[in-house]
C-alpha cells in the first residue's frame, strides 16, 4: 500500500502532467516564417483582418493579410534548400496600422501619381487628395511643414490601409475584394476590385488583379513588396543583380512627375537590358538620378504586353536566390528603398535602412490620366479591367 506522501506527489505529479499536455496543445502555431496569426486578428473599421498562408508542396510559403490585401512573408528555397523570407514587413496589424507604409500591399484604385491630384475624365476635372511630398528633404527640415502635392498610390486612405473582403482561400490561392464606393479618395463610380494570389507548382508567386465600375473611373493597380533576395534586410540590395526588358523609361522632375517623355536608357544608368548590380550607378552624377535620389522610375517594357515573356529578373550571388517578373502590363516602376531611413523596425524587430529592399511594381505609367498619348488607365461600366503580374523563383 502506497504511504499518504507517495500518494499526494503521485497526484501533483499527474497533475502537472495535465497541464503540461494541455499548455502543449494550446502553443501558438507560427508560420514557417515565424508569424503569429494571432498577432493578424482584430478589426479595423468594423471589418476583421487575419493572416493567411499559402502553400505548395515544395515547402515554398506566402503569408497574406487582408489588411490592405498585403504580402507579409514570402519563404523560398536557397541553393542549399535552406527557406528564407525574402520580403520586407511587419510582425503585426498594429504595426501595418501604427506606422503606415506601402510594405507587399495591392494598391488601389491607382498606383503611382497623379499630378496635382487632378485630371480631366469626359470633360469634368476630378480633384484628388494630394499625400506625396514633394520635396523630402525640405519636409525633413524642422523649421517646415510638409508640402503635398501629387497623388500618391490612391491617396492618404488608399486601399493598402483598407481591409480587403475575403471572398474564397484553400491551401495555395486566396481570392480578396475591395468594394470602393463612389468617392473613396474621390475617385468616380462604384469599383468592385478584385485581387487573387496563387502559390503554383513551380514557385511562381501569381496575382491577378480585376474591377468593374457603374460610372467612368481610373484605375490602375500593383503589389508593393520590398525584396531582399538574400533573406536578411540588414544587408543592402546594392550587390544583387537586376536585368530589365526595356529599351526606354519615362523621366521625372525634382518632384518625381512624369514629365511626358519616353526616352532610351542606352548611355544612361539606367540601362538594364544586360544584368548588372543595381548599385553599379545608383549614385552616378545624372540629373534623373538625383531627381528619383536614386531609382524610383517607370521603365517602358518591351515584351508588348505578352506575360510570357520575363520582363525582370533580380537575383542574389549569396543566396542564389532567383527571382524572374512576368506581367502583361506596359510598365514596371523600379524604387530602390531610397527613403527607408531606419526609422522603421520590422520582422524580428530588424531595422530597416536604405536601400535594403526593391520594389518591382508592374503598372500602367505614372499620371497617365493627365497623359492622352500613353496606355489608358480608364475604366468604364460594362468594361472588365484586368491586370496579371507574377515572381517566379529558383536558384542557380
Amino acid at each position: 500500500m502506497k504511504s499518504p506522501i507517495k500518494l499526494s506527489l503521485a497526484i501533483v505529479a499527474a497533475g502537472l502532467l495535465s497541464v503540461s499536455c494541455a499548455q502543449k496543445q494550446e502553443e501558438v502555431q507560427l508560420t514557417k516564417s515565424g508569424l503569429n496569426p494571432a498577432n493578424f486578428q482584430t478589426e479595423v473599421n468594423g471589418k476583421q483582418t487575419g493572416l493567411y498562408t499559402l502553400t505548395n508542396a515544395n515547402g515554398v510559403e506566402a503569408c497574406v493579410t487582408n489588411f490592405g490585401g498585403r504580402l507579409v512573408s514570402l519563404m523560398v528555397p536557397d541553393r542549399e534548400g535552406n527557406f528564407v523570407d525574402v520580403v520586407l514587413g511587419f510582425d503585426s496589424i498594429s504595426d501595418y496600422i501604427n506606422k503606415p507604409s506601402d510594405f507587399g500591399a495591392s494598391i488601389g484604385r491607382y498606383a503611382n501619381r497623379i499630378n496635382r491630384g487632378k485630371f480631366v475624365l469626359d470633360e469634368q476635372e476630378i480633384s484628388l487628395p494630394t499625400n506625396n511630398i514633394d520635396n523630402p528633404a525640405y519636409a525633413t527640415d524642422p523649421e517646415n511643414e510638409p508640402r503635398f502635392l501629387h497623388h500618391l498610390h490612391g491617396g492618404p486612405t488608399g486601399w493598402q490601409y483598407q481591409v480587403y473582403d475575403v471572398q474564397q482561400v484553400n491551401d495555395s490561392s486566396i481570392v480578396l475584394v475591395m468594394n470602393s464606393p463612389a468617392g473613396d479618395n474621390n475617385f468616380p463610380g462604384n469599383v468592385v476590385a478584385t485581387v487573387t494570389y496563387t502559390l503554383q507548382p513551380d514557385n511562381t508567386l501569381d496575382i491577378q488583379y480585376g474591377a468593374t465600375t457603374d460610372a467612368p473611373t481610373v484605375i490602375n493597380m500593383t503589389n508593393h513588396s520590398y525584396f531582399n533576395l538574400s533573406g536578411d534586410p540588414n544587408k543592402p540590395i546594392t550587390d544583387e543583380l537586376l536585368t530589365i526588358n526595356s529599351t526606354t523609361f519615362t523621366p521625372v522632375d525634382a518632384t518625381y512627375m512624369t514629365t511626358g517623355e519616353i526616352v532610351p536608357v542606352e548611355g544612361t544608368p539606367f540601362d538594364f537590358t544586360t544584368a548588372k548590380p543595381i548599385g553599379q550607378d545608383i549614385n552616378a552624377e545624372n540629373e534623373q538620378i538625383a531627381n528619383g535620389n536614386g531609382y524610383d522610375h517607370n521603365w517602358v517594357l518591351d515584351n508588348n504586353g505578352q506575360f510570357d515573356v520575363p520582363v525582370a529578373t533580380l537575383s542574389d550571388a549569396g543566396t542564389g536566390i532567383v527571382m524572374t517578373v512576368y506581367t502583361d502590363e506596359p510598365g514596371i516602376q523600379v524604387y530602390t528603398g531610397n527613403f527607408l531611413d531606419g526609422s522603421q523596425s520590422g520582422k524580428k524587430g530588424i531595422v530597416y535602412n536604405q536601400r535594403t529592399a526593391v520594389c518591382l511594381e508592374t503598372q500602367h505609367y505614372p499620371d497617365s490620366p493627365n497623359k492622352p498619348e500613353w496606355p489608358t488607365t480608364t475604366l468604364r461600366p460594362g468594361e472588365n479591367y484586368s491586370s496579371h503580374t507574377a515572381y517566379k523563383f529558383a536558384t542557380e
